[in-house]
């Protein structure tokens, strides 16, 4: 019965999959010049020049169980200034637009108002909060873990018996290999499914113990399979921090504003960062305000369920602005039921319309900002190479503590943007250093002295060929 409303027909009842797909080519435009920044030049993605078929990268690579980062790796590696960044970013917005297409896909099984598909797509697609994820080098995992997660659960509502389970595990799985997050879908999808009546109770309590079992099976394969897991500081929960995590959840995922005008010192303009606000609350204020009494209901009571497990493993770990996309699926769909279900067709329209302004010059500014923030790594990667001259082995980078405020991936402190130095490797087609290292040297009154006295003596003692000094924008190579 479902599986007739999963095909997706382009007519004037889906103007949102002809917009979305209109807009895809562009977004690939402007996100393939944003360059590497900060961990994209040490994460899974970044090149890897190793063999492909070993252990390590497909059960642990680090302390990630991540093979098809992995993998992907390997696959820049083979050309990185042909594929690097470029082949990551195509991927990523092509990711994007699969769950975009499943979101649509999603909200047509539940049969909802064409306007609620609609907006609930358009949403999806270029919602401010999405961009820390699609413009990101590294933003694969969270994109596919994501795509793998929607695709379950439309199998398992499109589905019956057998074929429903073998599909939904099996994309679930794909989904936490993509990255450990995926995992929760697990759970999500029966309730997801109980909340719109696919299921009834009795299937609801035999589809959560199965979730459960499949979640203790991947916990016993993280601790017995070989691997050097060290749980990150950053990592180890706290009160105040979850209570600060919820916080930036909640801000990141329901209040659409430019936060780079707003947070980001260097860049603040209160007129941007109150414009971007004002355009975008009306919207934000039907959908959520005028709709409160149907937040209470059984369909938004576990939806929001679902949105709190989708985001719970981030939400007690660490919680960046790239994590907002592992709800945003839900909050789409919370959205399209919510119109559905509502009264306020009329001003709906015109505050979505006032939305999806304020999103675009928003999704604009930080798509700059992210490009801009790359630039830098690259303009101080050419000014190390042309002041070392000769190609050297053995380098040490230096970097002084930068005070310099920073946004997530959108405004990056300059040794960020180098990657402690991983940048310069990369202009010139990683041929040179074969040794990096790199120290963190605190900001004082004398840092400047004290980083070119370690860099003598490192040079004196033959512990490196060459030493990069890293001061904010400025560049000292000692040789």
């Amino acid at each position: 019965m479902q599986n007739s409303h999963c095909k997706i027909i382009i007519n004037k009842k889906n103007w949102s999959v002809w917009l979305v797909l209109l807009l895809s080519p562009l977004l690939i435009v402007a996100t393939i010049p944003i360059l590497p920044t900060f961990d994209d030049w040490t994460s899974l993605i970044a090149p890897s020049f190793g063999p492909l078929f070993t252990k390590e990268r497909f059960l642990f690579y680090g302390y990630h169980w991540r093979p098809f980062d992995s993998v992907f790796g390997w696959l820049v590696g083979r050309n990185p200034h042909l594929l690097f960044p470029a082949l990551n970013h195509i991927v990523v917005v092509a990711g994007h637009l699969a769950c975009t297409l499943l979101v649509y896909r999603l909200t047509r099984i539940l049969r909802l108002k064409n306007i609620a598909c609609n907006i609930a797509t358009t949403f999806y697609f270029l919602t401010p909060a999405m961009l820390a994820t699609v413009l990101a080098v590294d933003g694969l995992n969270q994109t596919y873990a994501h795509l793998w997660g929607l695709a379950a659960l439309m199998a398992y509502l499109s589905n019956r018996g057998a074929k429903r389970y073998v599909s939904w595990i099996i994309m679930v799985i794909i989904a936490t290999l993509c990255k450990e997050n995926g995992l929760m879908w697990m759970l999500i999808t029966p309730l997801f499914a109980y909340a719109f009546d696919f299921t009834t109770r009795k299937t609801l309590i035999k589809d959560l113990i199965v979730g459960c079992t499949i979640i203790v099976f991947y916990a016993l394969c993280i601790i017995l399979l070989p691997s050097n897991i060290v749980i990150h500081p950053e990592y180890v929960p706290s009160i105040t921090k979850t209570i600060k995590d919820i916080f930036k959840f909640l801000l990141t995922t329901f209040v659409c504003v430019d936060y780079v005008s707003l947070l980001h010192a260097p860049n603040r303009n209160w007129i941007i960062a109150i414009a971007t606000f004002i355009f975008s609350m009306p919207f934000m204020y039907h959908i959520w305000f005028t709709n409160w009494r149907l937040l209470i209901n059984k369909k938004m009571l576990i939806l929001t369920i679902c949105l709190l497990i989708a985001v719970a493993p981030h939400v007690f770990t660490v919680f960046s602005m790239m994590h907002t996309y592992a709800g945003m699926g839900i909050v789409a769909i919370m959205i399209a039921v919510l119109i559905d279900h509502g009264n306020v067709l009329k001003p709906i329209k015109w505050s979505f319309a006032l939305f999806i302004l304020s999103a675009l010059f928003i999704d604009l500014h930080l798509t700059y900002k992210s490009y801009e923030s790359g630039l830098v790594g690259k303009q101080m990667s050419k000014q190390i190479i042309e002041q070392t001259g000769t190609p050297v082995n053995n380098v040490t980078v230096l970097i002084i503590e930068d005070d310099y405020p920073r946004l997530s991936s959108f405004c990056v402190i300059p040794s960020d943007a180098i990657g402690w130095g991983i940048a310069v490797k990369y202009e010139n087609n990683y041929q040179w250093p074969a040794i990096l290292q790199d120290s963190l040297i605190e900001r004082t009154a004398g840092c400047e002295e004290t980083a070119e006295s370690i860099a003598r003596h490192k040079i004196e003692a033959r512990q490196a060929d060459c030493v990069w000094i890293v001061n904010r924008k400025k560049i000292k190579v000692i040789k």
